[in-house]
This record gives C-alpha cells, structure tokens and sequence, in this order.
C-alpha cells in the first residue's frame, strides 16, 4: 500500500523494487514454456530415436517391437488362446459347409421324391375314379337284376267304400254278431295307423243327457289319444259317448235308438261303431238293453247274457276317477302281506231270497236230483261259521247300517259312502265279491265297483261266481290279480285263502296294483285299453311310441381331441370287430307282421314276476296277447346267449344277440364349460362309440367363442325346457341305439371300463348295468327307509352318472312312471337315478348289475356338484321313502352279485371276504 500510494503520488523512490518484479515474473513464464516444450518434443522424439536404433542393435531372434510374422505372434503366451479360439471356429466353418452340401443333395433327392409320389397320387386317383365307375356300374347291374328277378312290392292301396255303403250283410241274429261278420275290415288295413272318430256330444242331441263330468273328461281324453282323427272319412272305428246319463229316465229308448240311426257315419247298421257306456255310480241303469246297436260294439261295466255278445262286445271298468289323478298318498302300502282281517264283506240284497236259511237244503239233497237252493242263502251261513269261528279275524256284513246304495235285482247292493269301504278295505287281505244271482246278469255295476275298490288298495279280490264276466277278462290273466270260485265251492274258500303263501299273495297283490293302475284308474287308461283291444282283435300293430323332438344347438368344433393314454387303454380286452363304418345304429324292430321277432324277443308272459304285462305306450296299454311283439323301443331282446354259436370265440361275439352294435353317451350339464369339454376329449377313441348328446340344462346357452372337441362321433347339444334332472332320461330322437350310457359330466371311466360295463349290459338289456353301487337299510329307531353310500358287498342300487340303461327305460320313466315322481325330483333337483332304479326292479324284479369294484367315478379337480351338499344325504332319505309310497312297497332288491374282468383282479379286504363276485 506504501509503494503504491507513492506511486500515486508520484514518487520514485521505490522504482527500482517495481522494475524488478516485472522482471521476475517475466522469467518465470519463459522458464515454464520452454520446460513444456522439452516434456512434450524433445522427449518423445530422444525416446524415439533410442528405442530404433536399440531394435536394430538387438539380434533378430531378440527384437521385441519389430514386426513379427504369424507364427512368432502365436508364440506369445497371452495370444495362444486366441490363436485357439480362431482355429475352432475355422474348423466348424468348414464343417457347417460340409453338412451344408449334404443337406441340399438330401433336398434335391427329396423334391424328386415329391415328384414322384404326385405322380402316384394322379395315377392313384385315376384308379381310384375307374374303380368307382365300375362299382356304380355293377350297382347299377344289380338294381337291374334285381327289378328282372323281384316283384315290386308297395303299401296296399286303401279303398274307402261309400259313405251309405252297410257292407256286409245283416246277420241272422242280433246276438250273432262278431267280428267277422259285423266289422267291416275294408276300412281298417294294416297300414292304415287305426285311425278313429270320435263323435262331439255336443253336437249331438245325446249330449245334453249326458253327465257333464264324464263328458268333459271323454272329451280330454279322446283329443289327447294319438289314434284319433278328425277326418270321418277315412276312419276306421267310430266311437260314441253314450252314458253316464244324468236323467236316464228322460231319454226313452225309442229315442235313444233314433238318434243312434241317426249319426252322419251310421251307415244304416252302425258297424264299426263302439258305443261306450261310462258309470259312475253302482246303481247305472243299462241304457242299451232292448235297443237295437246294429253291428255296433257296445262298451259298458252291466251286461245280461242275452245281450253281450262274446269276441265283440268289451266289458269296462266303471269311471271312479273322472278328471281327478289317483292320490298315491292315501293309498295304503302292500306291505305287510297279512293285514286284520282275512277276508271281508259288507252288502245288502234287497230283493227277498228264494229260500230262507232254515229251509235251504244240504248239497247231497240237491245232488240227488231236486232244485238247487240259492246259492246265496249257503254263502251267507258258510261266511257266518268262519267268523263265528274265530280262526281268523273275518268281517262279513250281510245288512247295511245305513241305507244301502240303489242295485239290480238279485245284486248285492253297496253299503255305505266309497271312504267307509275304501277304509275297511284297507285294513282287509282279502275282498269277497259275490256276483248277482240271477244267472243271466253277466256283469254288473255293483260287482265291477267292488273289483275297482279291491284293486285300488290292494285286496286281494275273491269273485264267487265263475259265471261272471270281468272287466277285459279275454285279454288280462286275472286268475294272476284275483281268485274266481264257483259259488259250490264257498265251503273251501276259507281253506283256499289260508293256503296262499305270502309271496303269491304279495304277487297278486302287485299284479292287481298293476291293473288297476294300466286299466282302470283313469278315463285316460279306460279309452286306451278299449282302443287297445279292438286293435289288438283286428290284428292292427300299435303306434310307435313318440319320442322328444330333440332342439340342438349350433357348436363349433374345435381341433382335435388328444387321446390320453390312461383312459384309452384297452389292455387285453377285446370286445370283438370295431365298426369303421359311419355311427352304425342298431337294428329298430318296430311292431310288424311276423312272427320271426319272438325268436330274437321275448315274451313277457315268460318274464318271471307279476309286472310282464307293462305298457309300452301311454296312449295304448300292451296286452297279454300281443306282448310278444315287443321290439326295439318297444321291448327287450332276450337275456344271454350269445351270437355265433358253437365254436364261436367269446371275445368275437361280444354277447347279446346282435353280432354288431353300439351305444349312445347322454351326458347331462349345467354351465360348467370346462369340465364337459374335459369329459368329451375323454371320449376320444371310444369303440363302440355311436354318437353323444349333451343335455344342456342350463337356460343360458353355451359361449360363442366355445370350441367343441372332435372326438371322431357326433355331438348333439339338447337344449331343454327347463331346468330338470328328469331331462337326463327324456327319450330323445337323437338316440338311434338300445343302449344308453347315461353318464355326468365329471364322471371319470377309462375305455376298457366302459367296454366292459357295455358287453355285459348286453347279456342282461333289463338291467342297469353301471358302476358306483349303493344300497337302502331300514331305519329301525325311525320306521324309515334310508339311502346309504358306504362300501358294502351288498347293493340294491346302481347310480345312473355312469351307467347302461335300455331306452325302453325312458319311455316308461317319461311317459308311464306316475308324475308324482317326477315332481319329486324337481322339486329337490335331486333323486332322479333312485326314481330310475326304482322303475327298473319295479318292472324286472331283478336287482342292477355292478361292474369292477369302482365305487367312485368323479374326476379329481372337479368343481363340487350337488351331491357335495350337505342336504343331498337328507333329501335321498325322503325321496325312498316317498317313492315307497307311490309304488305301495320297496321294489328294490338286495345282491351281492359283482361282475369284474380278469383284468382288474380286485383284492377284498379282511373283513369283506363273504363278498360274491364273479370273475
């Protein structure tokens, strides 16, 4: 600061320090850069410079910086590996190009290869052409022949006669008239179908005398019935609503008579008529006796000898249950066999007796050639001896409490209102029906009632009188439902009703179930048998049972399903040729015009059991005479025997007696997608295999974007009404086979287990032949009936998620088993395979046959279905029980029987050793 505020002012006495800082600082740069310039030139090029000339200096074996050639480079210990590197690659070079060339000479021989098989193919399709020219050419060689050699054979033509056309000539006789010359055939050909006429009462004069609850019911019935037409003139039979009358008395026969002559299709003779007489009451009068029916068939529960005429007119049962369905609630069980009392009876004749009882004479009196006593008068004191007795507990009542119900003359008339008698029969074994006295009163109201009551509560009905004419008596075996004894023999009837074993009372009881239910309950089963009969008489074969029109819905299918290895595992099983033809159905035998059927059916009069007589249709109950006729969808084939006969291999025939069949899948789902589309893959392969029809219960329908898989068969997807478990057993038109596998949608069987449960169904096509087992114990703590699904040897029941059925089967389970069952399982969505079960042992009396000792069949993974509920248990108890109650016993049967291959070779626990099995 000193300095330079001299400096400022001026001075100079300090200027020589000033100079020499100026200096010095000059120095110092100089200094700097030519330091720089020495480090940055000089150095670099005396480095230079050095390193030459000590390279030259050197040997040149010792130079380390000079070039070097290739191999010299090699030689350095770090470069080696790179040296190594470069050869490998080098090598493989060369390799890939060798195999390069290879593979484009192998391409080149490959495309003439190609060439050379397109040349095969254009020759083999040239072939190919020619051969089916010639094959076209021989058909068509044969159709030629055979048109040369063969007669062409067509329906016949139906010639109609004229409406005012009588026909045939009038017989002698009024009581002469029988079908042969009172029914005009012409009108009735054997391809015609039986197409009938009903008449409308209300637009007949008739009408408005006739009950109007009778009427309304026949009129139900008649536009329900799949024989009825409303076309008159090609009709076959006519048929006419005469009673029940409200006033009988207001329509005098003269003018009962006219109106008759006077129907549009009457022809002057009424042939081919049938007037049917319906009662509903005990004391209905015989509108037609002394009329004039022409060659009419008269149908009505009251005839006089000289007025029925045997082969032609058709006695009926009365009309109890009009428009109402039997409760088969309040029917009593039929079981236990023996009930209070033995026998009863309860009735008043109103007209006085011929004889009284003292004055009635001995049977050795009467053989010794005087006029018999009324057999009434011995009956009353027989019947009176065996109650006073006290042997057993009867109840006979020969005078009613009350006023007795309006009766024929000689008839015993009604006691009481229907409950009363319907009570009493309930707590009786046996019913004594006792016919009119007078001989020539065939049937009557009265007795027909007492039969009709019997039926309905299972006591076992005991006729006296052989002279009585039943109900259907030229078609039905009633001696297998009832006991006729001539009335000499009333001294024997108590010996005769004690010596009946339980198990044949218990069967008639059944049989007597099984009428009354076919034939008798409704006015719907009424108007079928009569039908029925005149057809069977004519020797019309019935109509085929409709089948449910299937609705599919559209699918796409996907690509094609694999085949697993552990589900189509054959192993040594071989269950005969597979069909590489297209789905290959089996035979459909239709009810036709020979007789060659009974060699491969078989009668149902030959079927132990009381349930032979079981109708194949709802709209035509079959009868005995025409049973053997029973076909495909109509019937079963026989059980066993297999076919090919003697020195046939039995893994060739494949058992049954139709050298080659298949079988259908119905695989009932709702909305579990993946699961049926596991289930159908699993198909994949499946000899034997027809078609399958997935029930799709669900009201939404499947995904759009749903691929199906292609398991080499069809797959028809149902859709359904309504959402129903009884949907699984509906007899879809669809199903072109006898047999059915009904199966779940997460049921999880292996090929060979399915084969195998398919060849011995088809040794016993009556039989559910399937694979979990379950059986039902009685509750004794409860007095009830209890489904069980623990592992026992014994089983009374085989479950339908995976199991073989006939499709007769769902027919009688869609159409014939009684509503109330049905309404059952959809009320619980629950029970349908026991119903099916039930239906079954019902019908056979034989118990389901299991397959393997399977006892499950769920796939592992599966979502839970509805018998993972903890209600499920509970609602199948309540369900036995119920269905007991319909069919008034336990129809189920017990078996220790198991059908097992070799292959499966199943070892029994210790304490499971009694169980039977057959290998």
């Amino acid at each position: 600061m000193t300095g330079y505020t001299m400096l400022r002012n001026g001075g100079v006495g300090n200027g020589g320090q000033t100079w020499m800082l100026w200096c010095s600082t000059r120095n110092r740069l100089t200094w700097l850069s030519f330091t720089l310039f020495v480090i940055l030139v000089c150095f670099p090029l005396i480095a230079h410079y050095y390193l030459t000339t000590l390279d030259e200096a050197d040997e040149a074996g010792k130079r380390i910086f000079g070039p070097r050639s290739g191999n010299e480079l090699c030689e350095v210990k770090h470069v080696l590996d790179l040296c190594r590197i470069r050869e490998s690659v080098s090598e493989e070079l060369l390799q890939l190009e060798a195999k390069r060339q290879e593979l484009n000479s192998e391409i080149a021989k490959l495309n003439l290869k190609i060439e050379a098989c397109k040349k095969s193919i254009e020759n083999a399709k040239q072939d190919l052409l020619q051969l089916k020219n010639v094959i076209s050419q021989t058909e068509h060689s044969y159709k030629e022949l055979m048109a040369q050699n063969q007669p062409k054979l067509s329906l016949p033509i139906r010639l109609l006669p004229e409406k005012d056309d009588a026909g045939l000539p009038p017989p002698k006789a009024p009581r002469g008239c029988r079908l042969h010359n009172c029914f005009d055939y012409s009108r009735c050909p054997l391809t015609s179908g039986f197409p009938v006429y009903v008449y409308d009462s209300d637009q007949l004069a008739l009408g408005s005398h006739l009950d109007p609850l009778v009427k309304q019911a026949f009129q139900a019935t008649a536009r329900a019935n799949v024989y009825v037409t409303e076309n008159a003139d090609i009709a076959c039979l006519y048929v006419l609503l005469v009673g029940e009358m409200q006033d009988p008395v207001g329509l005098r026969p003269a003018e009962l008579e006219k109106q008759l002559n006077a129907l549009p299709h009457w022809r002057t003779d009424g042939h081919n008529h049938v007037l049917i007489n319906l009662s509903r009451k005990s004391h209905t009068q015989n509108l037609l006796y002394n009329i004039s029916t022409g060659r009419a068939m008269v149908a009505q529960s009251t005839f006089y000898a000289a007025q029925h005429r045997p082969g032609f007119d058709l006695v009926v049962s009365p009309l109890v249950h009009a428009m109402s369905e039997p409760n088969f609630m309040e029917i009593p069980p039929q079981v236990p066999v023996k009930r209070k009392y033995l026998f009863t009876f309860q009735g008043e004749k109103i007209e006085s007796l011929r004889s009284s009882l003292q004055e009635a004479r001995s049977f050795e009196e009467e053989m010794e050639g005087g006029p018999p006593a009324d057999y009434d008068d011995r009956i009353i004191a027989t019947l009176k001896a065996v109650q006073d007795s006290k042997l057993d507990q009867v109840l006979v009542e020969f005078t009613c409490k009350n006023q007795p119900k309006p009766s024929l003359p000689t008839e015993w008339a009604l006691c009481g209102e229907r409950e009363d008698r319907l009570e009493l029969l309930k707590l009786s074994t046996f019913a004594l029906i006792i016919t009119p006295g007078d001989p020539h009163l065939v049937i009557s109201s009265g007795c027909a009632t007492r039969l009709f009551e019997a039926l309905e509560v299972g006591a076992v009905p005991v006729v006296l009188g052989e002279q009585v004419q039943l109900p259907y008596q030229d078609m039905l075996q009633w001696n297998e439902a009832a006991l006729v004894v001539p009335k000499p023999r009333v001294t024997e009837v108590h010996f005769l009703l004690r010596s009946l074993s339980d198990s044949d009372l218990l069967a008639m009881r059944r049989q007597g179930r099984f009428f009354w239910e076919t034939y008798f309950s409704t006015t719907d089963s009424i108007f079928n048998t009569v039908l029925a009969m005149i057809r069977t008489r004519i020797q019309i074969p019935a109509a085929p049972i409709r089948e449910e029109a299937a609705a599919e819905i559209p699918h796409r299918s996907g690509k094609a399903a694999g085949t697993d290895p552990n589900m189509a595992d054959n192993g040594d099983l071989d269950l005969g040729p597979v069909e590489t033809e297209p789905p290959y159905a089996s035979p459909k035998y239709l009810r036709n015009f020979t007789l060659t059927v009974t060699d491969f059916y078989r009668s149902w009069n030959s079927a132990p059991g009381p349930f032979h007589l079981f109708p194949h249709t709802p709209f035509d109950p079959v009868l005995p005479s025409e049973a053997k006729f029973l076909g495909s969808g109509t019937g079963f084939r026989p059980i066993g025997g297999g076919a090919g006969g003697s020195g046939k291999e039995f893994q060739a025939a494949l058992g049954g007696n139709v050298p080659r069949e298949q079988f259908t899948v119905v695989m009932l789902t709702y909305e579990r997608e993946e699961v049926l589309m596991n289930s159908l893959e699993r198909l994949n392969g499946l000899p034997y295999l027809n078609k399958v029809v997935v029930v799709w219960n669900s009201p939404k329908l499947p995904s759009e974007d749903l691929l199906w898989p292609d398991i080499g068969v069809p797959i028809m997807v149902v859709r359904t009404e309504k959402n129903s478990l009884n949907n699984r057993f509906l007899p879809w038109n669809e199903i072109e086979t006898e047999a059915i596998l009904s199966i779940d949608d997460d049921a999880h069987l292996r090929h060979d287990e399915i084969m195998f449960g398919f060849r011995v169904w088809r040794e016993a096509r009556d039989r559910i032949v399937g694979f979990p087992g379950r059986y039902h114990a009685w509750d004794i703590p409860h007095q009830s009936w209890l489904y069980n699904s623990n592992y026992s040897c014994e089983l009374s029941m085989v479950l339908t998620g995976a199991a073989f059925f006939h499709k007769y089967y769902a027919y009688l389970y869609s159409y014939v088993m009684p509503q109330a069952i049905r309404d059952m399982v959809d009320e619980y969505i629950n029970c349908e395979d026991i119903a099916m079960n039930f239906l079954v042992s019902h019908i056979t009396r034989k118990p389901p046959i299991k397959v393997t000792s399977r006892w499950t069949f769920r796939c592992p993974g599966c979502p839970q279905a509805l018998s993972h509920d903890d209600s499920h248990f509970h609602e199948r108890h309540k369900c036995i029980n119920f269905f007991v109650k319909v069919y008034g016993y336990m129809p189920l049967l017990y078996t220790q029987f198991r059908v097992d291959s070799v292959l499966f070779k199943t070892r029994l626990p210790h304490d499971k050793t009694k169980c039977f099995k057959f290998i």
